[in-house]
C-alpha cells in the first residue's frame, strides 16, 4: 500500500467509534517503515485538532483503519481531568 492511499482514510478505534481521518504519515527514512499516523480530528467546519497515533496501534487497514485501542474523545478527557482535580 502506498502512503498516499492512507491519506484521508477514516480511522476507527477498537469500539468502531470514528476518531478522525489520516492527515499525515510518519516514517523512518532509514528503514522505510511507517512509525505513526497524524489524524485530523474535526472540531467544526472551520477548525480541526490534530492527534498522533503510533503505527503499532493499528490493527487492520482496509476501507477503514481500525486501531487496537480505544481513543477517548476530547470532551471525555476534559471531564476526566476535572474529576481528578
Amino acid at each position: 500500500m502506498k502512503i498516499r492511499q492512507l491519506l484521508g482514510k477514516t480511522v476507527l478505534d477498537k469500539n468502531a467509534f470514528e476518531v478522525g481521518k489520516v492527515d499525515d504519515v510518519d516514517f523512518d527514512p532509514e528503514s522505510g517503515k511507517i512509525t505513526g499516523l497524524t489524524l485530523a480530528l474535526q472540531k467544526n467546519i472551520f477548525s480541526k485538532d490534530v492527534s498522533g497515533v503510533l503505527f503499532d496501534d493499528v490493527a487492520t487497514i482496509g476501507e477503514f483503519i481500525i486501531l487496537s485501542k480505544e481513543i477517548p474523545k476530547k470532551d471525555e478527557e476534559t471531564a476526566e481531568e476535572t474529576e481528578e482535580e
